[in-house]
């Protein structure tokens, strides 16, 4: 007996010494999850941009799946639970949702703080307005393959309504995963159709990701296309795809042609946009949470030099340069152009950066310290000259040198405009 307990001692001593060595591991892991999840809520990131994983602490068992199958380590384990602890860099890919083992996970919009206004629809992607169909994020569902699904099937729905009498079966606005699988399917239908994209590359949503972010998508069917198979991938290919996609079914899109208005016209509509007015028997929006860039309203904003995001910092080589905003894209902006400009300012309304992340925080410090960005807060733009800009400090107005202005504000939803069309919305504040 004593030889047999001398021989084990040994093996016992290793499996301790593992336990041991897992169980600080795991401590060491909380701590830190605890600790990211403190510096998110203590500078303002603690609350998800769009769609976003809810976690049930009654059935979660905390075993880390959802943690690993984060590509943007938004989850972390607290107290023996899984939560978000970098909500801000959540983009609502759903690999948590589908990696948790007992289903502990729910994908929603909006929290208790800040609700989402989603519209109604039917389980055909048809609005509370007959003939209106709404697919993909502004319906509430932010997942690429399914909103790709969720295009396909609403021109399902739409083509079985009587035809005639229109230019077009049906209007599609929006080029993204949605908008895409909506017009391949109205190809294979042979309905008359017209797909419009505001901005002037297909994506939507996802064409504004971080360059090299990991769009999760998984096995979807495309009308013409027939399944494809596809997991965790970059950005580029993605868009790679689609752009290979359009050009081997010759899908047209119409870029650059914004929607400003929506009414109806007997049994059909009319979608007014910036390059005509399109009467139609249907009206598919598949339009993302982005929504229209947010406009400054301020004299000479209407001039090419004014732009609403950053495509490529080497075109600013050499000029001086205001960007207008105190989010993350903002900040990315200012420290991507400040090698390339030889001044640029950054312009913020706010006291200071709340809502920002760390990274972006310090490496607008580290510009500012080298003399490459000027930061200046509570200030706002007054007017845009040809060669400069005026801006409204807190000392007095300030006139600035200037070639362009990139204005990184954000979006505005056309919630108005649909209301007045009498779309009904519900809204969504963390719940499934």
């Amino acid at each position: 007996m004593n030889l047999t307990l001398d021989l084990l001692w040994p093996y016992l001593g290793v499996g301790a010494a593992a336990v041991g060595l897992h169980l600080w591991r795991h401590r060491r892991r909380e701590e830190s999850d605890a600790a990211a999840q403190e510096t998110s809520r203590r500078e303002g990131l603690n609350e998800p941009p769009s769609l976003h994983p809810v976690v049930d602490p009654h059935r979660c068992i905390g075993s880390g799946g959802c943690v690993h199958a984060c590509p943007e380590q938004a989850l972390g384990i607290v107290k023996g639970k899984a939560v978000l602890i970098n909500a801000a860099a959540c983009i609502g890919h759903g690999a948590c949702h589908a990696a948790c083992p007992v289903e502990a996970i729910s994908l929603v919009f909006g929290t208790e703080r800040r609700g989402v206004d989603i519209p109604t629809v039917s389980p055909d992607f048809e609005s509370n307005v007959p003939g209106l169909f709404i697919a993909g994020e502004l319906g509430g569902m932010g997942l690429i393959r399914k909103a790709a699904e969720q295009g396909r099937q609403a021109i399902d729905a739409l083509r079985r309504r009587a035809r005639g009498g229109a230019e077009f079966d049906v209007v599609i606005v929006g080029a993204g995963p949605a908008g895409i699988s909506a017009g391949l399917a109205a190809i294979e239908h042979k309905l008359q159709y017209r797909l419009i994209e505001q901005e002037d590359s297909l994506g939507g949503t996802v064409y504004h990701y971080p360059r090299n972010k990991i769009a999760m998508t998984a096995p979807v069917r495309l009308a013409l296309i027939g399944k494809v198979r596809m997991g965790e991938v970059q950005k580029e290919k993605l868009l790679e795809f689609w752009q290979g996609v359009v050009e081997k079914t010759r899908l047209a899109i119409h870029f650059h042609e914004r929607m400003e208005g929506i009414e109806r016209d007997g049994a059909g509509f009319v979608v007014t946009t910036n390059a005509g007015r399109w009467r139609t028997r249907s009206v598919l929006l598949a339009i993302g949470r982005r929504g229209t860039p947010r406009k400054l309203d301020v004299p000479g904003e209407e001039q090419a030099k004014v732009v609403y995001r950053l495509v490529d910092a080497e075109q600013y080589a050499g000029q001086h340069l205001l960007v207008v905003g105190g989010g993350d894209s903002a900040l990315e902006a200012a420290v991507a152009l400040a090698p390339q400009a030889r001044r640029v300012t950054l312009a913020y309304r706010g006291e200071a950066f709340s809502r920002v992340k760390e990274k972006n925080r310090q490496a607008l410090a580290e510009a500012q310290r080298a003399g490459r960005v000027d930061v200046h807060l509570s200030t706002q733009v007054q007017s845009i000259g040809t060669d400069d800009v005026v801006l409204a400090a807190p000392a007095g107005p300030k006139t600035l040198r200037n070639d362009a202005v990139i204005v990184c504000a954000g979006g505005v939803l056309p919630t108005e405009l649909l209301r007045s069309v009498g779309i009904e919305f519900a809204t969504k504040r963390g719940t499934v």
